[in-house]
C-alpha cells in the first residue's frame, strides 16, 4: 500500500501501519547495496593485493565478466534511483566505503559486511575509482555507449590527490607516479577540473627543485638530461598528446605526468569553456615565479621551469608565455648565464614559434646576438683554457642545431631567418679546429639544401598559370627573403671556404661538399653570389674547387663528382660558352690520380713498405676515384675518343689507374688514325689542354721526401704517355713537353753527377719504366716533323746513363735479361723504328763503354760485354753495328789479360762471325775484312803475337776472312822488320807462320814466299 501511495518500491524490515509510524530507519535495500558493494570491494582488495605500481592501469579489478556485469548494473540501478528520489548515487556509495578504509579501527563505522583492510588504501582508492569510471561507457546490457554521459567523482578525486601529496609521512615516487597516471585517467573520463591543477601546483612549485625520481633506478636520472632543444619539444608534444604510455617507469618522473594532466585539463576547458580557465591557471602558476624563486632554481628546477613554460605556449598563448620567460630569465642567478640548458630553452620557443609558422624576429634577433657574443669569445679563446672553450662550443653547438632545424621545418622563410645568420659565423668558423669545424659544415651543408629546396618549390610555384596579383606579390616577397638568406650564408661562410682551399685543417670532403653545394646555389640563384665570381658565378666556382692545379685532390675528386653528377649542371655549362669543360675536367681527373700518393708524403715510406700500392691510399679517396672515373667516362668528348680509337673500356672502372692506361692509349690511336692535317693539329691542342701543367702534378714526388708508390705511379704513367703519344710529341707543338719530361724524369741534376747515387725508390721505378721511354723516344726521332739533333742527343743520353746504372756487378746473363734497356729492344723488335734505338744503343756502347781513356780500361768491361753478347743473341746483328763494336772487342782481346774478359770477348767475337759469314755477301766480307785491316795496322808492331793468337780463332770460324788479311799481315811484318833495323824477326816470322799454317793451301804459299823473300 506505502509501496502504492509514494510510487516506490520500499523495502522495510516490517510495517506497523499505513502512516509508516514506526517503519524502521535502516532501509533493507540501502542494506543490500552496502553489502554487495563490500563484496565487489573485497573482491577488488584481493586483486589489488598482486598489483604493483607500474600494473595499475593494465590490470583490471575484475575477476571475471560476470563480475564487471555486476558494476555496471549496480551503477545504473543506483544513478537510476538517485535521479528520481533523494536516495546517493553510485559515486557516493562507493566514496562512503572507500572512506572507511583510511578511518582508524576504532573510529571507524562499521559497515554491515567487515571490508579486509588494504596495505595501500590511497593506491587502491585511486585504482578502483579509475577502473569503475571506465564502466560508465556501458550501458545497462554491458555494450559501449558513446552518447552516455560520464559521471564525475572529482570531489573524492581532489580529497585522494590531497592525501597523495601530503608530505607528512613523505611521498615516494613510485607511488605518486600511479597515483597521477590515475588521474590523468580520469581527465580523459570526465570534463575538466581546474582544482586538481591547482592542487598539483601547490605541490610541484614548492618541489621545483626535485628530479622525481624512483631511488631504486640509479639510471634513470640521467635520462632527465635534456639533450637537445629538439628533445625538449618532443617532450612537450607527448605531454599533450591523447594517449599516453601508461608504465610508469617509462615517464620521466611525476612531473611529467603532472605536465600531461596540465595540458589535458587546459585544452580541454578552453575548448568548454574559453580563454577563462587558462588565465585562471596562468594566474596560479606566474604567481609562483618571482626574483627569490628564480634565484633559488637549480639546474633541475630550471629544466622543469622549460618544461612548465613550453607546454603552456603549446595549449595556450605562446608569445604572451615566451614574453614571461625571457622577463623571467633576467632574474637567473649569474652563473647560468651560461647554462646550457637556457640556450636549448630558447631554442625551443624558437622552433616552437617556427612550428606554429610565427614572426621569430623577437626571439631571432635576441638570440643571434647572444650568439655573435659567444663567437667572439671562442674566437679569442682559442688558445686559452679548454673548459671555457668547451663551455663556450656546447652554447654554439645548441644554437647551429636549433637554427638547422628553424629552417628544415619553415615552410617559407621570413626577413628574421636572415637575422639567424650573421657575422657571429663567419668568426666562429676562424676559431673552430677540425672536429669543430666537421659540425659547422655539416650545419652549412644542411641549410644550403634547404635554401635549395625552397627555392626550387618557389619555381614551380611561379611556373603556374593564373595566378592573382596578391599571390605573384606573395611569391616575389618569398624570393627576395630567400635570396636575402642566401646571400647571408655567401657573405658569412665562404669567404672562410675559399680562403681554405689549400689548408689541411678543414676537413677534405667537408670543403668539397660544402664547395659543391654552394655551386649548385649559384646556378640556382647566380644573382645573390660575390662579386668576385660574377658574370658566370658557376664556372668560377668550378675553376676554384675543380680545375685548380694547387686544390688537394680529395677535394677536386670528390667535388668534381658531385658537378658531373648534376647533369642540368653540366648542360647549363655546355650553353655558358664555356667550351673547355670537359677538356679542364679530363685534366684535373688525371691530376686527381697522379698524385693520390702526395698526402703519403708527410710520413715516412718505411710506413708502407708492407702494403701494396692500393693499401696505400685512402679507402675513401680510391672509392672516389673509381666514382670520378665512371662519370667522366660518360662525357661526350671521352666516348668520342675511345669510339674513334676502337678500344673496348670498362663503363664502370675498378681501377682509376687502368682507366687512365685506356686513356691515354685511346688519345694516342685516335691522333693516329686521322688524316687531316687540320684535324691533327686540332688533336694536339686538345691533348696538351689534357695534359696541362703536367710536371707540376708530379714535382711532389721527385723532392727530398719519398713515396715508393708515387714514384712507381708517376714513372709509369709518364712512360705510357711519352709511347702512347709518340706521334703526338712527333709535332713541333708538343715536342718541349717532351724534352721537359725526359729532363725532370730520366735526366734530372742527380743523375748526370755519376758519383752520387739516386734513391732506391727512384732508381727502382725508372727500371720497371725505362723500356716505354726508350720506345717511345725512338718513334719520336723517327717521325719528328723536322729533324731535331737535340732529340737524338736526349736519347742518347738516357741510354749512356741507365746502360751502366743498372748493369749488374757480375756479367750474369740472368740479371742482365731484366736489363731495362734491353728489355726495350726486345719487347719492340718487330717495330720498324726500333731497328735505330738498337743503332742508337750501338753507338753509345762504342762511345762511352768500350772506349780507352788514354791508357785506363773501361770500367765494368765484363759486364758490358756481356750486355753486347746478350744484345746481339736476343736481335738481328746488322755489319753496320757489327763495324762499330768489333774495334772494341778485339781491343779487349789484345790489351786485357782478365780471364772472364777475355773469355766474353771471345764469345762475341765468335757470335759476330757466325753471323757475319763472309759467304753470305762480298759486301759484309769486304766491311770486316776492312775492320780487321785496320786493327792489325794500328796495334802489329806493339802486339804481332796477341794479333795472331786472336787471328788463329777468327780462322777457326772464318778461314776466308783471315786468308784475305795475308797480304796486310805479311807488310805489317816487314814494317816491323824494317823498322827495328835488325833484320829478320824470327821469334815473330815463326809465330806469323803458325797463323798462315791455319789457313791451307794459301798459308802454304805465303809461307813459301816469306822463306823465299830474302829482303
Amino acid at each position: 500500500m506505502l509501496g502504492e501511495k509514494l510510487k516506490q518500491v520500499v523495502y522495510s524490515h516490517q510495517f506497523v501501519n499505513l502512516a509508516g509510524d514506526n517503519l524502521t530507519n535502516v532501509s533493507l535495500f540501502e542494506e543490500h547495496c552496502e553489502n554487495l558493494l563490500c563484496d565487489l570491494i573485497s573482491l577488488s582488495l584481493n586483486r589489488y593485493d598482486k598489483v604493483g605500481p607500474s600494473e595499475a592501469l593494465i590490470r583490471h579489478h575484475c575477476p571475471c565478466a560476470c563480475i564487471k556485469e555486476l558494476w555496471v548494473l549496480l551503477i545504473h540501478l543506483l544513478d537510476h534511483r538517485s535521479k528520481w528520489s533523494l536516495s546517493e548515487s553510485f559515486w557516493n556509495w562507493l566514496n562512503k566505503l572507500l572512506k572507511t578504509l583510511f578511518e582508524k579501527s576504532s573510529d571507524r563505522r562499521r559497515p554491515s559486511v567487515p571490508i579486509i583492510q588494504p596495505r595501500d588504501p590511497l593506491g587502491f582508492s585511486w585504482w578502483i575509482i579509475t577502473h569503475v569510471a571506465s564502466f560508465y561507457q556501458f550501458d545497462r546490457h554491458g555494450a559501449p555507449d558513446e552518447r552516455r554521459q560520464m559521471e564525475s567523482n572529482w570531489n573524492f578525486a581532489e580529497e585522494l590527490l590531497k592525501k597523495s601529496i601530503s608530505v607528512q609521512d613523505g611521498i615516494l615516487e613510485e607511488q605518486l607516479r600511479m597515483c597521477l597516471h590515475c588521474c590523468l585517467t580520469l581527465c580523459d573520463f570526465w570534463e575538466p577540473n581546474i582544482t586538481i591543477v591547482t592542487v598539483l601546483w601547490e605541490y610541484y612549485s614548492k618541489n621545483l627543485n626535485s628530479s622525481f625520481s624512483i631511488s631504486w633506478l640509479p639510471l634513470k636520472g640521467l635520462v632527465n638530461i635534456v639533450k637537445s632543444s629538439l628533445s625538449m619539444l618532443e617532450m612537450v608534444k607527448t605531454c599533450c598528446c591523447d594517449k599516453q604510455d601508461h608504465d610508469l617507469y617509462k615517464s620521466n618522473s611525476s612531473y611529467t605526468i603532472f605536465l600531461c594532466i596540465l595540458a589535458k585539463v587546459v585544452k580541454k576547458a578552453m575548448k568548454n569553456n574559453g580563454p577563462h580557465p587558462w588565465k585562471q591557471v596562468k594566474g596560479r602558476i606566474y604567481s609562483k615565479f618571482h626574483q627569490k624563486r628564480m634565484e633559488e632554481l637549480t639546474e633541475v628546477g630550471l629544466q622543469n621551469f622549460f618544461s612548465l613554460f613550453l607546454l603552456l605556449a603549446a595549449v595556450a598563448e605562446i608569445e604572451d608565455v615566451a614574453s614571461h620567460v625571457l622577463g623571467l630569465l633576467n632574474f637567473l642567478k649569474p652563473t647560468f648565464i651560461t647554462s646550457s640548458l637556457i640556450w636549448k630553452g630558447q631554442m625551443a620557443f624558437l622552433l616552437m614559434y617556427t612550428q606554429k609558422n610565427l614572426d621569430i624576429s623577437v626571439l631571432a634577433e635576441k638570440f643571434s646576438s647572444a650568439f655573435r657574443e659567444k663567437a667572439k669569445e671562442f674566437l679569442v679563446s682559442k688558445n686559452d683554457d679548454m673548459g671555457q672553450r668547451q663551455t663556450l662550443w656546447t652554447l654554439l653547438s645548441i644554437y647551429m642545431d636549433g637554427v638547422q632545424e628553424v629552417f628544415e621545418t619553415s615552410h617559407c622563410l621570413h626577413p628574421s631567418h636572415e637575422k639567424l645568420l650573421n657575422d657571429g659565423f663567419s668568426m666562429l668558423l676562424r676559431g673552430c679546429q677540425e672536429s669543430e669545424l666537421r659540425t659547422v659544415l655539416s650545419f652549412l651543408q644542411a641549410v644550403l639544401a634547404r635554401i635549395r629546396s625552397m627555392h626550387q618549390q618557389l619555381c614551380q610555384e611561379l611556373q603556374k598559370e593564373n595566378m592573382d596579383l596578391i599571390a605573384q606579390s606573395s611569391l616575389s616577397a618569398k624570393e627576395r627573403h630567400l635570396a636575402a638568406v642566401a646571400s647571408a650564408l655567401w657573405k658569412h661562410f665562404f669567404s672562410f671556404l675559399k680562403s681554405q682551399r689549400m689548408s689541411q685543417i678543414v676537413p677534405l670532403s667537408q670543403l668539397a661538399d660544402a664547395a659543391a653545394d654552394f655551386t649548385l646555389l649559384a646556378m640556382d640563384m647566380p644573382s645573390t653570389a660575390p662579386c668576385d665570381l660574377q658574370p658566370q658565378p658557376v664556372t668560377s666556382m668550378i675553376q676554384l674547387f675543380g680545375w685548380d692545379d694547387i686544390i688537394w685532390p680529395q677535394v677536386v675528386a670528390r667535388y668534381l663528382s658531385h658537378f658531373l653528377q648534376n647533369s642540368m649542371l653540366c648542360e647549363a655549362l655546355s650553353h655558358s660558352g664555356c667550351v673547355s669543360f670537359q677538356a679542364l675536367t679530363v685534366r684535373s681527373w688525371i691530376r686527381c690520380i697522379l698524385q693520390m700518393y702526395v698526402k703519403n708524403l708527410s710520413v715516412p715510406d718505411d710506413v708502407f713498405v708492407d702494403l701494396s700500392p692500393e693499401q696505400a691510399v685512402e679507402k675513401e679517396y680510391m672509392e672516389q676515384l673509381a666514382e670520378l672515373t665512371r662519370l667522366l667516362f660518360k662525357l661526350s668528348e671521352v666516348k668520342n675518343i675511345f669510339s674513334e680509337a676502337q678500344v673496348e673500356y670498362s663503363p664502370i672502372p675498378e681501377d682509376p689507374r687502368k682507366a687512365l692506361v685506356q686513356f691515354l692509349e685511346a688519345v694516342g690511336i685516335t691522333y693516329g688514325n686521322l688524316q687531316k692535317l687540320s684535324d691533327k693539329s686540332a688533336m694536339v691542342t686538345k691533348s696538351l689542354e689534357y695534359l696541362g701543367e703536367i710536371l707540376k702534378y708530379i714535382k711532389p714526388y721527385l723532392g727530398k721526401k719519398v713515396s715508393s708508390a708515387g714514384l712507381q705511379l708517376t714513372y709509369r704513367m709518364m712512360g705510357i704517355l711519352v709511347k702512347s703519344w709518340a706521334q703526338i710529341f712527333a709535332t713541333s707543338k708538343a715536342q718541349k713537353l717532351l724534352f721537359r719530361i725526359i729532363d725532370c724524369l730520366l735526366l734530372p741534376h742527380a743523375v748526370l753527377q755519376q758519383e752520387k747515387e739516386l734513391p732506391a725508390p727512384m732508381l727502382t721505378a725508372i727500371q720497371k719504366s725505362l723500356p716505354l721511354y726508350l720506345q717511345g723516344m725512338c718513334i719520336v726521332c723517327c717521325q719528328s716533323q723536322n729533324p731535331n739533333a737535340y732529340l737524338n742527343q736526349l736519347l742518347g743520353n738516357v741510354i749512356e746513363q741507365y746502360i751502366g746504372r743498372f748493369l749488374p756487378a757480375s756479367p750474369h746473363v740472368l740479371s742482365l735479361g731484366q736489363h731495362p734497356v734491353l728489355l726495350a729492344v726486345r719487347n719492340s723488335a718487330t717495330v720498324p723504328p726500333m731497328s735505330s734505338l738498337k743503332k742508337c744503343i750501338v753507338q753509345v756502347i762504342r762511345k762511352s763503354y768500350l772506349e780507352c781513356k788514354g791508357s785506363l780500361l773501361p770500367p765494368r768491361l765484363a759486364s758490358i760485354l756481356a750486355f753486347i753478347l746478350q744484345l746481339f743473341k736476343e736481335t738481328n746483328i746488322d755489319i753496320s753495328e757489327v763495324e762499330l763494336l768489333l774495334p772494341g772487342i778485339l781491343k779487349c782481346l789484345l790489351l786485357v789479360s782478365e780471364p772472364q774478359v777475355k773469355r766474353l770477348a771471345t764469345e762475341n767475337l765468335q757470335y759476330m762471325l757466325k753471323a757475319c759469314q763472309v759467304g753470305s755477301g762480298g759486301e759484309r766480307a769486304a766491311q770486316l775484312t776492312s775492320v780487321f785491316r785496320h786493327f792489325i795496322q794500328d796495334y802489329d808492331t806493339r802486339y804481332s803475337y796477341q794479333i795472331y793468337n786472336i787471328l788463329e780463332t777468327v780462322a777457326a770460324l772464318d778461314q776466308q776472312l783471315v786468308v784475305h788479311l795475308i797480304s796486310t799481315l805479311t807488310q805489317s811484318l816487314k814494317d816491323s822488320e824494317r823498322k827495328w833495323g835488325l833484320g829478320r824477326n824470327i821469334a815473330q816470322r815463326e809465330a806469323y807462320s803458325k797463323l798462315l799454317s791455319h789457313l791451307g793451301q794459301d798459308g802454304q804459299d805465303e809461307m813459301q814466299r816469306l822463306e823465299n823473300d830474302n829482303t
